[in-house]
């Protein structure tokens, strides 16, 4: 039987939960009117703590015992029911499923668990997670902000926070038998890929332009649509000069060579003319210094940031070229590709993607009537730009 005291002026209710005694000061001062007012509070707490339906962070938002007494009602649901907390089942979950991913993806899903679902949902009976709830965490994600400019997280990054979210509430409805929560939550709209792709001539400008001891490298990204990772993590057994392909079977992250991104990534890029000139020139300056095919002076592999920093950008700068990420080289290739007019397919296979629908879905602005199919159309493109390019040297020395 809940009993109400006085302290300092103010009114305390003292009761028993689960167990517990509870003293929680409330604002109401010491007098025969507010004694009354917290006397039918205290019927409907009773109740409520009768019928198991009380909650204890609704009644005092601001105690210090808040937190614990939701953590030890929901440790008590969980034993009762014989299902797990949130937290229980998604570190599970997590340790099931990592087998099956790269590391660089691993410590992705990780850190989404670690800083935003278990925060949210931890000792929560993973049962007891509404519809509401899931919902009413992804509003709350609109509202968080980070760096110095207090930016909010992008409809990109809250979905890629929700996925995982969706996953384990799936997987843990099928094992326990309930309702998955989850269900019929569609990802949010999020704006078109920002692509800025350099023009023929830019890359030309470019590749002519950059530090000599970078030109293959910067020659073979341009006209290849290899990502960063793959071209770093690029070996000479993976060259095949007599078939004309370089094959995708590894890639570069963070110093450590691990599988490709996706299945599809696994492939055979065939090497335009300028492509195959360029590795037969670096053959013969990195061949027999390195296993890598673009490496540092002392054979190691490249690093992404380092190459940025000391090349990429100083390049842009110095040729007037508008600053861009060198990611904007991929989007090159594929962009190049179809106003050649290659045929979507040979390009999605090229850029390692299972359909054209990212194709089409990124680079739409940039298609035109295609036609081809085998890569020709490209050479052909690109031999015009030279040959226009020659002229204008010749008309300019004239």
């Amino acid at each position: 039987m809940a009993s109400i005291r006085s302290r300092y002026g103010k009114l305390v209710v003292d009761f028993y939960y689960m167990g517990i005694r509870c003293r929680e000061t409330t604002n109401l001062t010491d007098t025969p009117a507010n004694r009354k007012k917290l006397e039918k509070v205290i019927e409907k707490m009773e109740a409520e703590i009768t019928l198991g339906l009380f909650n204890y962070a609704k009644y005092f938002p601001k105690s210090d015992k808040a937190a614990e007494m939701v953590a030890l009602n929901d440790r008590k649901e969980c034993i009762n029911t014989n299902t797990p907390s949130f937290e229980q089942f998604a570190k599970l979950w997590f340790l099931e499923k990592e087998i099956e991913w790269r590391d660089t993806y691993k410590r992705k899903i990780k850190e989404i668990i670690d800083m935003y679902l278990i925060v949210k949902f931890g000792t929560k009976p993973i049962h007891l997670i509404k519809k509401t709830d899931v919902l009413a965490f992804r509003s709350s994600l609109a509202k968080v902000t980070y760096g110095k400019a207090n930016k909010h997280l992008s409809a990109a990054r809250i979905n890629s926070i929700m996925v995982p979210l969706g996953m384990i509430l799936k997987e843990a409805a099928k094992r326990y038998k309930f309702d998955n929560p989850y269900d019929d939550i569609k990802s949010l709209k999020e704006p078109k890929t920002d692509i800025q792709p350099f023009t023929l001539e830019e890359v030309w400008k470019f590749i002519n332009g950059v530090r000599a001891d970078y030109r293959n490298y910067y020659l073979v990204r341009f006209f290849t649509g290899m990502r960063t990772s793959e071209i770093d993590g690029l070996i000479w057994e993976n060259i095949d000069f007599d078939r004309r392909e370089i094959v995708i079977k590894q890639a570069l992250v963070k110093g450590k060579i691990v599988p490709p991104k996706t299945q599809e990534s696994y492939r055979a890029i065939q090497m335009s003319p300028w492509v195959y000139d360029a590795l037969l020139e670096q053959q013969a300056i990195t061949y027999e210094r390195s296993d890598y095919v673009f490496c540092a002076h002392t054979g190691e592999p490249l690093d992404y940031n380092n190459v940025n920093k000391r090349v990429w950008h100083p390049t842009l700068k110095i040729l007037g070229l508008k600053k861009r990420n060198a990611y904007q080289s991929r989007h090159t290739a594929a962009t190049l590709w179809l106003a050649a007019g290659e045929s979507p397919e040979w390009i999605a296979s090229q850029m390692g993607h299972s359909t054209t629908k990212m194709l089409f879905n990124t680079y739409s602005r940039y298609v035109p009537n295609m036609t081809r199919q085998d890569g020709s159309a490209f050479e052909a493109l690109v031999n015009r730009s030279q040959i226009a390019q020659v002229s204008t040297d010749k008309e300019t020395s004239q």
